[in-house]
């Protein structure tokens, strides 16, 4: 790792963590069918960094070979998509959404968009709330509870 501060991340649940010496590059938005399904989403929020680069600091990533391209990997414990890693491991792809700053990475292109869903291109067109407006502070106590009796 650099003399930076690394770029953390992991799962939902906390048993995998990574480092990644610095914000990593090639940010994209994948909309193809293997990576809808990878993620359960409309598109997967990538970018990489070499492999040399990423390193995992709590536990260990269960692994799915999803094609002759590559593997993903993901938590075991609650299933969440960490990334992918090309057959030739020169890089190493994570999920945007698992760095704990996804805001310090630049998206910069889309690929796969024949696999586009139509309405994507609209989301930011449709009316928002914050997650507090649309649920309420009651149920943020109720699931900060049954957090805690699960940990």
């Amino acid at each position: 790792m650099s003399d930076k501060s690394p770029i953390m991340g992991g799962c939902q649940c906390g048993a995998l963590r990574h480092a990644l010496p610095a914000a990593p590059t090639g940010g994209g938005i994948c909309h193809c069918s293997m990576c809808q399904k990878a993620t359960g989403g409309p598109f997967a929020a990538f970018a990489g960094v070499p492999a040399e680069a990423f390193a995992w600091t709590k536990g260990t990533p269960g692994t799915f070979k999803s094609s002759h391209m590559g593997r993903r990997d993901f938590c075991r414990d609650c299933g969440t998509s960490i990334g992918f890693r090309g057959a030739g491991g020169a890089r190493v792809t994570v999920h945007i959404g698992t760095l704990d700053e996804p805001d310090k990475v630049k998206v910069e292109r889309q690929i796969g968009t024949e696999g586009r869903l139509h309405w994507v291109g609209h989301l930011a067109d449709l009316p928002g709330k914050t997650t507090q407006e649309d649920s309420g502070a009651d149920y943020f106590a109720k699931v900060d509870a049954s957090r805690a009796k699960i940990d």
